[in-house]
């Protein structure tokens, strides 16, 4: 047994976890953080669809990059840019969606290295979404295996959340196991609101009652 080794791996992770522990509070980072998780639920549910959705994820495409780049050592920050970009993907569509899934993407892996655990696991629930939705290959790299591995780890994280729950029960959808889904989306609906994130618990609430009508009528 190599005890310098042993040791010397016990002191990194120590580090580590210290590091984390230290980040001082920061009431800037926080209001900027909340801003752009309202600016993007109005985006997403107050939106029109079509030209308009696209030119408002265009600017906070914008004005989340911006706020990366002032906090890189933030997976945070690094995760909201990664949910925007994948709804900026979703809005826009065609060939110019993948680039922007693949950004999201890229921004979503350096979070979980950053810190897996932030914002209650949402790298890992945005990160499985991303791998159910995108197409697989060859035309993007979309995969559902390992998609469900994703969504199985953020459900650890953040076990009674509303979006845990409701992502994976979509992707559970997508698979056609329906009476595996509904479970799921009775947690989700079951979920705590959210302060702050009004518009954002209101619009998701909406989307997990249809899915809810539509697996029972599956079941029916």
């Amino acid at each position: 047994m190599n005890i310098r080794r042993i040791f010397g791996a016990a002191v990194a992770l120590l580090a580590s976890i210290a590091g984390r522990a230290a980040i001082a509070p920061d009431p800037a980072f926080d209001s900027e953080l909340l801003s752009i998780q309202q600016a993007w639920a109005v985006a997403n549910y107050e939106t029109p669809a079509g030209d308009p959705r696209k030119a408002a994820f265009d600017a906070l495409e914008k004005r989340a990059e911006a706020f990366t780049k002032q906090h890189p050592d933030r997976a945070e920050a690094l995760i909201w840019e990664g949910i925007i970009e994948s709804s900026y993907a979703g809005a826009k569509g065609g060939f110019g969606a993948l680039g922007l899934a693949k950004e999201a993407r890229g921004n979503l892996e350096a979070a979980l290295k950053i810190d897996s655990s932030a914002l209650n696991g949402s790298a890992y629930t945005s990160l499985g979404t991303l791998y159910y939705r995108v197409p697989g290959f060859p035309i993007g790299f979309g995969d559902h295996d390992r998609a469900r591995e994703l969504l199985k780890q953020a459900l650890k994280v953040n076990p009674d959340g509303i979006d845990t729950n409701y992502f994976y029960a979509d992707f559970l959808y997508t698979e056609g196991d329906y009476s595996a889904a509904l479970p799921y989306l009775e947690k989700a609906a079951r979920a705590p609101a959210r302060p702050g994130r009004e518009v954002a618990d209101r619009g998701r609430r909406a989307e997990i009652a249809a899915l809810t009508a539509k697996v029972r009528q599956k079941l029916a």
